[in-house]
């Protein structure tokens, strides 16, 4: 099989076996020496699922919320790097709380996202306009540019990250920037999961139908090869937390779980 795996982003076939997931570690990850992409192996029969993701709507106005919270989080950041309100794409953008915000602040926003159900609620709740399709098959108007389009969590998911990237492009105004979030592989959790179910010291219980839903993960190294790939020139790379005080250590020593990109 280690033959003729290729990484999905720089073509390399040099990979070598980094995790494995599911009761009988059936799901296997390799990670790719020149680009340091973790690249999911799907072999005939055991793909990927997204459903999982299409949880029950939360309103968008609910403070209390810990999803809220986390998307409050990234709205922050985006508002310390945006001074002026523009136009705002967000991918994936669930019950859209980053969305509403930014309308608040007098963003002019607009949200895309796989599951009805959610969109419609939005629409109804907070009259935000969010369209249903898949990103990757998504058909840009020319004539509609975005100062700003965001994918939070959005593209770990994707199985073609580099057309992710070039769809992003087409979606920017010249001068544009995207928001990227996503699992960071080399955080320290992570790192010291993959030891502990590696060596067989802690072995996580999955349940009997469960598919993964990630197509690859990425480090700082390997979006970085991505952005430089797609024409985006990187402008900020941290790692976070929801806790305030470990950002202080995570935005500068980028061992955090989880990774924000501003390019």
């Amino acid at each position: 099989m280690m033959e003729i795996l290729t990484c999905k982003l720089c073509g390399n076939k040099d990979l070598y076996f980094y995790y494995a997931q599911g009761n009988k570690n059936q799901f296997k990850y390799f990670k790719c020496r020149h680009c340091k992409l973790v690249n999911y192996e799907h072999p005939q029969g055991l793909g990927l699922s997204q459903d999982v993701y299409e949880s029950r709507y939360i309103s968008p106005k609910e403070e209390g919320n810990k999803e809220n919270q986390k998307q409050t989080q990234t709205y922050q950041y985006i508002k310390k790097h945006f001074k002026t309100p523009g136009k705002m794409m967000e991918i994936g953008c669930s019950h859209a709380r980053i969305l509403y915000l930014a309308q608040n602040d007098g963003w002019i926003v607009e949200g895309l996202e796989l599951f009805e159900a959610i969109a419609k609620s939005v629409k109804k709740e907070v009259g935000i306009n969010i369209e249903v399709a898949n990103f990757l098959e998504y058909q840009v108007n020319p004539s509609d540019r975005y100062d700003l389009v965001i994918l939070r969590h959005v593209l770990e998911h994707l199985p073609d990250p580099i057309k992710a990237m070039n769809q992003i492009s087409a979606l920017l105004k010249e001068d544009g920037y995207t928001l990227l979030e996503f699992p960071n592989i080399e955080g320290f959790k992570n790192k010291f999961k993959r030891l502990i179910n590696n060596t067989g010291i802690h072995k996580k219980k999955y349940s009997a139908n469960w598919v993964p839903g990630h197509c690859q993960e990425f480090c700082r190294k390997s979006i970085e090869f991505l952005l430089a790939k797609t024409g985006f020139v990187l402008i900020d790379y941290q790692t976070y937390t929801r806790s305030a005080a470990a950002n202080l250590i995570y935005q500068h020593i980028h061992i955090g779980n989880k990774a924000r990109v501003l390019a």
